[in-house]
């Protein structure tokens, strides 16, 4: 019958900035770059165009990417495959796994002079280094040797290590990303994507606040070396970046995912420069995208939770109505002047909805969409629980869902 025909309720609501009687909400990220990046505004000009390889520029709070080139084409991330060796670590941390005043052992495999023409952290073969020296020496200094280590020492090998790296690249949504090691040397089988690196950026910012909190430090010294951290923004006053990875290849150029916050709306955005042309030119390119952004962007929060976005009648139940939302804030950047021409939109999976239900269960799909174009999606959740109601009442909406249906 109609039973699988999708109802849609369109709401067509405007966004104004207080407003709307509608619902609660979530930020779930839309699944890769699915939706295409909204274009400018009438009212902002173009914005940069890098001549690198792939560039983007993410909103932090929603995942979207807010424009970029190329940002789902394979690349060879280089030392930003460092910041998925910190991820492992953090969660390791955090799960109680790992301690930061764990002793490693060096192995010859992790002996500093195997990378006598790359980045490393100085460690000698035999000596016991602590989880936290190591941990901050491929983050600041971005040492190979250290990586090692830390594989090493966590995994067994570095090829269980690159097992778990794989293992947490597909929990946190990476699709187009391969690890086959912890520190980013080439291997034709090693590859990510801009949107990846991004993503994976945005991850260690919102799963490993305490990990990511390293990524800001300047400077580190270990074994009377000091090094400086090549994430030339740090030292910028005039953009307020805390992070994250810079890396580098002969075979693809200077990388650098970087991330800063607006210092009034508190807004973060992620951008990423690959196949730079020098250390200079990726930390101005990034720049550019920053600023940009910060300029012409700004945070909505179009739902906040608790709101209830439609009230829908229920079958079979204890109750008559279930109030629908989404499972959290639905936060995200949008260009400067644009909430008034924003809309949102709502359909629902079902015709009609029979109890029982639990609360959180996914009922349908909200879109909010620019200028008529999709820029945003989330599910619908049940607000509520609805359990099963008595017999009769039960009975009497068997007796009005068949009528309904043969109309």
């Amino acid at each position: 019958m109609l039973s699988k025909i999708i109802s849609t309720f369109i709401a067509s609501v405007l966004l104004t900035g207080s407003a709307i009687a509608m619902a609660d909400a979530t930020v779930n990220v839309p699944e890769s770059s699915v939706l295409p990046p909204p274009a400018p505004s009438e009212h902002i000009p173009e914005p940069p165009s890098p001549n690198v390889r792939a560039y983007l520029l993410m909103d932090y709070a929603s995942g979207r990417v807010l424009f970029g080139k190329a940002y789902e084409d394979q690349i060879d991330p280089a030392s930003l495959t460092k910041m998925m060796t910190s991820y492992v670590i953090g969660q390791e941390i955090r799960l109680g796994r790992l301690h930061l005043d764990d002793k490693v052992t060096i192995s010859e495999n992790a002996w500093s002079k195997n990378y006598s023409d790359s980045s490393k952290m100085f460690i000698e073969v035999g000596k016991e280094v602590p989880v936290e020296l190591l941990n901050k020496g491929i983050i600041i200094a971005s040492g190979n040797d250290a990586c090692i280590a830390m594989a090493e020492h966590i995994a067994g090998s570095e090829s269980s290590f690159a097992s778990l790296m794989n293992e947490w690249a597909k929990r946190i949504g990476l699709k187009g990303t391969h690890f086959v090691n912890s520190h980013g040397l080439y291997d034709e089988n090693h590859y990510s994507t801009a949107y990846d690196m991004a993503l994976l950026g945005r991850a260690l910012i919102r799963d490993l606040p305490e990990e990511y909190a390293i990524y800001s430090e300047k400077e580190f010294s270990f074994n009377g070396i000091k090094q400086m951290n090549r994430n030339k923004l740090l030292w910028d006053t005039t953009i307020n970046a805390d992070g994250i990875k810079t890396g580098h290849l002969s075979q693809v150029g200077y990388n650098l995912v970087a991330s800063a916050v607006h210092p009034t709306n508190g807004m973060r955005l992620i951008s990423v420069i690959i196949g730079d042309v020098s250390e200079k030119e990726r930390a101005a390119h990034s720049k550019e995208l920053l600023r940009y952004g910060m300029r012409f962007y700004e945070p909505y929060t179009a739902f906040k939770q608790g709101q209830v976005l439609a009230t829908k009648e229920v079958r079979l139940g204890d109750k008559d109505t279930l109030s629908i939302g989404t499972a959290s804030d639905v936060s995200l950047v949008v260009p400067v002047n644009s909430v008034n021409r924003m809309k949102a939109e709502y359909s629902l999976d079902q015709k009609n909805l029979v109890a029982p239900i639990q609360k959180g269960t996914k009922i349908g799909v909200l879109n909010l969409s620019l200028d008529g174009k999709v820029i945003y999606k989330t599910n619908l959740v049940a607000l509520d629980e609805i359990k099963e109601g008595g017999f009769a009442s039960r009975t009497w909406d068997h007796v009005v869902i068949f009528f309904k249906d043969l109309f």
